[in-house]
């Protein structure tokens, strides 16, 4: 099974020329970074965000917070139970590293997708050049494969440049809204938490 893939990748670096050792580096980066933001974007409690202050702040025991609202929730109760003179610069202090945390490797993500099609592009030109040298040469068959293998290359590199770009625009989308609903969702915490919520509550 290793050497079939030892052997597919040597195929592929063949096929595709120079500008396949980015592309495939870009992919496993790419999916890198969205299985970060996967892992790293969880909400925690399903319950809504007011739902959620009520039930933390009646609990009695302290709970192992399971996502980023969970924490959020956790951390803010406790700042305002110390009625600080400026709670909302308090949370925002607080919540900065959560915040933070929903937009990690977002530009990454983006500038890879941006970037695969017109490497995949470049591969394209590359293997037309090769192509119409073949044919100025009258080099049907040459050692670097002739018309048919600069034809191959530069359809190869723009399916490999699409293939890269396209599940990563996708997803790298699906998981933007999913983290701006959470950054929606920790200035509601904030807002209720200002507004002496969970305090009465918990009084």
């Amino acid at each position: 099974m290793f050497s079939n893939l030892l052997n597919d990748l040597v195929y592929f670096f063949e096929v595709g020329g120079y500008v396949m050792p980015p592309l495939i580096v870009a992919t496993i980066v790419l999916w890198f970074a969205i299985g970060y933001r996967y892992a790293t974007l969880k909400r925690g409690s399903v319950r809504s965000v007011r739902r959620l202050i009520h039930r933390v702040a009646a609990e009695t025991h302290l709970r192992t917070p399971k996502g980023l609202l969970d924490q959020a929730v956790l951390q803010g109760l406790h700042i305002a139970h110390r009625r600080p003179e400026h709670l909302r610069r308090h949370l925002d202090d607080a919540f900065a590293e959560l915040e933070a945390a929903t937009k990690k490797y977002h530009t990454l993500i983006f500038t890879i997708v941006a970037v695969a099609p017109l490497t995949g592009l470049l591969g394209t030109v590359v293997g037309m050049i090769e192509t119409f040298d073949s044919l100025g040469d009258m080099s049907l068959f040459a050692q670097s494969g002739g018309i048919a293998g600069g034809i191959s290359q530069a359809l190869f590199t723009t399916q490999m440049g699409l293939a890269v770009a396209i599940p990563g625009l996708i997803i790298g989308g699906m998981l933007d809204r999913k983290a701006s609903a959470i950054r929606h969702e920790l200035a509601q915490i904030k807002d209720l938490l200002c507004a002496g919520t969970a305090l009465e509550i918990a009084a």
